[in-house]
């Protein structure tokens, strides 16, 4: 981070530090993503979410890529437990839906970016808003695209589903925050360290 950046919070970031919190992000991803249903849960919903918050001007690059990288992953552990991926039962049309789904996350990032100007209850309670938005949209595209277009339900209904979203939301939920509390919790970290080392307002109010 440089100085010029760190004490003028009207400056975007760097093209450095733009990368660096992209592989930051794309090894959260890597390293939670390869196990659904492991002990530490998949943060990709959340990566999503902290790219269009740092990234929201990178987005062409940055949200197609972090996309790739979603495939890429599901791919090599479909592949390496030597099964099919393009029939395996995770990848039914509803898959695809996933490209929306992800980019809501994006977009929630991307208005609290828009709205968030410091370190304050403000923008605290707009974390929680936006978080909670983006991530019930992002779970109800997935969720609902799985479950009325995947062969695995045999005779969806409306109560069905109904059934299906009281089960999976909010768990889904809890991780979104739980990673979305240590996000903002490392934020405010650096922030304040940049202040105490450069003098910054917020090395990272624009982005």
């Amino acid at each position: 981070m440089n100085t010029a950046t760190a004490t003028n919070p009207g400056s975007p970031l760097s093209g450095a530090l733009r990368a660096g919190i992209f592989l930051i992000l794309a090894l959260v991803m890597l390293a939670t993503r390869i196990n659904h249903f492991a002990p530490v849960p998949d943060a990709s919903w959340v990566v999503f979410f902290a790219g269009g918050f740092y990234l929201r001007r990178d987005w062409r690059w940055a949200l197609p890529l972090f996309m790739v990288l979603a495939v890429a992953i599901d791919y090599a552990v479909i592949s390496g437990q030597g099964l099919s991926f393009w029939t395996h039962y995770c990848v039914s049309p509803a898959y695809w839906f996933l490209a929306p789904a992800y980019a809501a996350m994006w977009l929630g990032g991307a208005w609290l970016a828009r709205h968030a100007h410091g370190l304050h209850l403000r923008e605290l309670a707009l974390l929680a808003a936006s978080l909670l938005l983006a991530t019930s949209v992002c779970f109800l595209v997935s969720n609902g695209s799985f479950y009325w277009l995947s062969p695995m339900v045999a005779t969806p209904t409306f109560a069905g589903w109904m059934t299906n979203l009281g089960d999976w939301y909010v768990p889904y939920l809890r991780t979104s925050l739980a990673y979305g509390a240590i996000a903002a919790l490392l934020h405010v970290a650096t922030v304040q360290a940049a202040r105490h080392l450069h003098g910054a307002t917020d090395p990272l109010a624009t982005r």
